[in-house]
């Protein structure tokens, strides 16, 4: 039998009526040049039983086309293709360089190769990186979410490491569906964990779950057509609905949101309860604050990389920085605003970005920035808080930059505390809460395209008056400041990187968001009531809040002034410059810092924090004051507001002078000069100690460079070990399958064999009994433990005959010798001896068989030499 060698593609073949029962993809025949989904799967170690298991749950008919991205070894022959093509009757083949996609066709990466998508066919490329960091499930999921939009699929199934969370984003961002193996299921669960960590999976389940659930969401959201148009009529009524329980439930208006955008991230949630009818999935909506919470995560879009857009990036490194410098010509600590980071990889670019061109440029006076990143989801802020990031950011990051700015640990990569320390995130609603002012740099990339154009042209107005003049706008690529024309002039139009116009100015208080519990209710209907009448009681209690009660300052959660009770002018004074009405602005010197930390600390706890005495600086030379912020939980309309209390405190009275003899002056005296000789004393010490740990750290730094270098060389070899394991596990379930093959193929040799009552003897060259059957017992003295021994050896019922001779003249000749042999008891068998070929057709043995010809014999037969 011939061994198997290198899987060969399946032949194509034609493609049979749908199964009865499941629906295929947009429930239409797909036609040449008709769009139809790609589905992307990616897998790592113990991923081959998973895809198997995939694919022996679909139909021969989909309407789909698959390709598989596993984790190969580069130098080994794979058979993925031959496996798959055992479970499913879809023809399989591995990945040819320009191949047309072809629905219910799997295509299967090949070793060694990255692979891509342009215009409906595979490309084939050598790998970027080195072997041991490659990546290439995040390549192809974002090379399909680029080429098919909502009609890409992303599946990530058992493996390990991190690889394909990023794709999964990328494909989420375009609008397509994403699945991931339950890690319960999964042999190895690093990467459908590390893809559920990203908030990117919208099924979660085994392997032949993944695929009924592929087919039904589908088939219900009607991915082969052409795409979602403006919904209007009914479906416009419900979609108001639904953003009025959004708004209910959450806080957060998205009735400014592109109709169109929303209605897909509904309509997925629809295909997911397979619901065909928005109205019946807006009902649903309202009885299940879940699913609510659900679609509130599934709107935000929160898809972000280190350094997306490389060009665009360059461009703000060495123009738009650079010219921030330029206007500073005596050093600035400049602010920048960061809308919609998400999870925090924008932001920390920036960072880096900002001290790269720091270093490059050299500036001769001192720059810092500070950044304000903010977005509205919490969850994604309290993880870009964290500074964690997976492993597969070594595909947006240099190898430099990871080792320069980033921590490798067990889980990731952690941010190192330099660049941890320029960025502050915070939640903020950009529709709905003020904006930072005095900004010099502001980046708001891929949001304003998911906003309506009478939103956009809002926030642009916002983010003119949050810049300073000559600040930088940085968009994202599908964004444009047109609708703020001649407020912004372009370093790079195609970048997407903006100069602010203009001076100082006012802005219009249309242009700045208010949330709607800031607003003043509206008057009820109905007749009013006459107003109360002023009684004593009234009067008195006018009176006391006049005379008695203390200035204090009611604000909301970001320190906005709502309301002033009393005189505050002697803690509080507005800030120069714009009006900025938020208590962190105008608090005089000696309050500030005190009072950002006992904000937060208030909000943080929800309870009341005192703190004082603090001197105060003012026009009079200062005096002593306590603060109490008090945090308002009752009632529900001024819910998470603080109220800030200012009183006073007396000067504390100066100690009596008392007249000192002239005695006492002297042993002052004499204690003083004892005091000074000791600390000069204690200070030539510490200038040693100083001096030897100075030594000392210098050891350590040095220490920790030779320990830092070492620490990547060990990491590097990890994450080489980590691949060639993944490799090394799937070539071993190649070969435990090939094992099988071998198995069966020699039972049904032996079975073969014994079936056909045939008596054969397989010889070695040197005539050393191989293999033999159970017939050959009836003449040869044969057990088991004769393999490997010499015929000669074996006792035999034949008479009259020489085999090993025979076997001789067949080696020697390979001419096939046939004769006729008795054994003792009068039987008579025919002999026939063949030579042994191999595969590459090579001699190594001789073949040995009887059959008995008693019956058949006729006196007068001779036996033939």
């Amino acid at each position: 039998m011939k061994p198997p060698s290198a899987p060969e593609p399946r032949k194509r073949r034609p493609k049979p009526a749908v199964a009865q029962g499941v629906p295929a993809a947009g429930d239409a025949p797909v036609g040449q040049g008709e769009p139809f989904p790609v589905v992307g799967i990616g897998a790592s170690a113990g991923g081959l039983e998973a895809i198997e298991a995939f694919f022996r749950a679909l139909p021969q008919v989909t309407g789909n086309a698959y390709v598989v991205v596993q984790h190969l070894d580069p130098t080994h022959e794979t058979m993925l293709a031959t496996l798959i093509g055992r479970v499913t009757d879809m023809p399989v083949a591995q990945a040819e360089q320009g191949e047309v996609l072809a629905p219910d066709h799997v295509y299967v990466i090949p070793p060694g190769a990255d692979l891509g998508m342009t215009a409906g066919r595979l490309r084939l490329s050598e790998p970027a990186a080195p072997r041991g960091l490659r990546l290439p499930i995040d390549s192809f999921f974002r090379a399909l979410a680029a080429e098919r939009g909502a009609q890409s699929v992303g599946i990530v199934l058992s493996g390990m490491g991190s690889d394909g969370s990023l794709g999964l984003r990328a494909i989420r961002e375009a609008g397509g569906l994403t699945l991931v193996q339950d890690p319960a299921s999964a042999k190895f669960d690093s990467m459908p964990r590390s893809a559920l960590e990203s908030a990117t999976a919208d099924v979660v389940g085994a392997p032949a779950e993944l695929a009924g659930q592929l087919l039904s969401i589908l088939h219900y959201s009607g991915a082969g057509s052409s795409g979602v148009g403006e919904p209007g009529g009914s479906t416009e009524a419900a979609l108001g609905r639904a953003v009025a329980l959004l708004r209910s439930r959450t806080g957060h208006d998205f009735s400014a949101y592109k109709k169109s955008t929303a209605y897909r991230r509904i309509e997925r949630r629809m295909a997911i309860h397979q619901m065909p009818r928005i109205d019946a999935y807006v009902d649903y909506l309202g009885g299940n604050p879940q699913e609510v919470d659900l679609l509130f995560k599934e709107l935000l879009i929160g898809v972000t990389s280190f350094f997306r857009d490389p060009v665009a990036w360059d461009v703000l490194e060495n123009q738009a920085l650079p010219a921030l410098f330029e206007a500073h010509p005596e050093g600035a600590a400049l602010r920048a605003w960061v809308v919609g980071c998400s999870t925090g990889e924008e932001a920390y670019s920036l960072a880096i970005a900002f001290r790269e061109t720091l270093e490059r440029i050299k500036p001769k006076v001192p720059f810092s920035l500070s950044i304000f990143a903010t977005d509205l989801h919490d969850d994604a802020i309290a993880k870009a808080r964290t500074g964690m990031f997976p492993t597969n950011i070594a595909a947006d990051l240099s190898l430099e930059r990871l080792g320069r700015y980033f921590t490798e640990t067990e889980s990731g990569y952690r941010v190192g505390k330099e660049i941890r320390q320029m960025v502050t995130f915070a939640p903020q609603d950009v529709i709905l809460d003020p904006p930072f002012t005095k900004i010099d740099l502001l980046t708001c990339r891929n949001l304003l395209i998911y906003f309506e154009p009478e939103l956009q042209k809002r926030l642009m107005a916002v983010f003119h008056f949050s810049l300073n003049p000559g600040g930088v706008l940085f968009l994202g690529s599908a964004e444009t400041a047109g609708t703020a024309s001649g407020k912004f002039q372009a370093f790079d139009r195609r970048a997407r990187v903006f100069r602010r116009l203009g001076g100082v100015e006012k802005a219009s208080p249309a242009a700045f968001p208010q949330r709607p519990e800031a607003r003043l209710p509206s008057p009820p209907e109905g007749p009013v009531a006459a107003a109360p009448r002023n009684t004593l009681a009234a009067m008195a209690n006018q009176v006391l809040l006049d005379r008695f009660a203390p200035a204090a300052v009611l604000v909301g959660h970001l320190g906005d002034v709502v309301y002033i009770n009393g005189r505050t002018g002697r803690y509080l004074e507005p800030a120069a410059g714009k009006a900025n009405w938020n208590v962190h602005a105008m608090a005089r010197p000696g309050l500030r810092s005190e009072l950002a930390a006992a904000l937060h600390k208030a909000t943080r706890d929800k309870a009341d924090v005192v703190i004082g005495p603090l001197r105060i600086n003012d026009e009079a030379g200062g005096h002593l004051t306590r603060v109490v912020v008090h945090y308002i939980d009752q009632p529900e309309s001024m819910r998470s507001m603080l109220m800030i209390v200012f009183t006073d405190l007396p000067e504390p009275e100066a100690a009596p002078r008392r007249a000192l003899g002239s005695s006492r002056v002297g042993k002052l005296e004499g204690l003083l000069q004892e005091a000074n000789e000791e600390s000069r004393s204690r200070r030539e010490e510490m200038q040693t100690v100083q001096e030897e740990l100075k030594s000392s750290n210098e050891e350590l730094q040095s220490t920790n460079e030779e320990l830092q270098s070492t620490n990547e060389e060990m990491t590097t070899s990890k994450e080489e070990l980590q691949s060639t394991n993944e490799e090394l596990q799937m070539v071993n379930h190649e070969l435990n399958a090939r094992l099988d093959e071998l198995s069966w193929a020699s039972n049904d040799m032996a079975n073969l064999l014994n079936g056909t009552g045939l008596a054969a003897i397989f010889l070695t060259g040197e005539f050393n009994v191989r293999r033999f059957t159970t017939h050959a017992t009836r003449f040869f003295k044969l057990i088991p433990g004769d393999v490997g021994r010499a015929l000669s050896d074996i006792v035999t019922d034949l008479v009259d005959v020489d085999l090993i001779a025979g076997a001789g003249d067949v080696l020697r000749t390979l001419v096939v010798s046939e004769r006729e042999v008795r054994t003792r008891d009068g039987r008579t068998f025919w002999v026939r001896i063949i030579p042994y070929r191999i595969a590459d057709h090579t001699i190594d043995g001789v073949v040995v068989t009887f059959a008995e010809v008693t019956a058949n014999q006729r006196p007068d037969l001779v036996p033939r030499k």
